[in-house]
């Protein structure tokens, strides 16, 4: 696994935060955004995919802490990073048979 340096960080960071800002501004209704569906999707895509790729309480706390959208992605990573870790631990079987189907 690469290291990222605190560049990276603050880089994912700036990403991760305009990202949010435009989820959160979108769901609570602001009327200066203009939802295009396909980008906020787009967003919730990156979010997630930054949050995976790093300890989002630790590297972005302040995030955390400000945006709902980066709350609730940040509770889906760690939701999905449990059910692998159950799965893969007490159902074995199960997860013989969803990686065949996921071929």
């Amino acid at each position: 696994m690469m290291q990222l340096t605190q560049t990276d960080l603050s880089t994912l960071e700036a990403t991760a935060t305009t990202a949010a800002a435009y989820l959160d501004a979108c769901d609570s209704g602001a009327k200066f955004v203009r939802l295009d569906p396909t980008y906020y999707q787009a967003c919730g895509r990156l979010l997630l995919l930054i949050f995976s790729a790093t300890d989002a309480n630790r590297s972005f706390p302040s995030l955390v802490k400000q945006s709902a959208a980066a709350r609730d992605a940040l509770e889906s990573v760690d939701i999905g990073r449990h059910i692998e870790l159950s799965r893969l631990a007490y159902y074995p079987q199960l997860s013989v048979i969803l990686n065949r189907a996921a071929a």
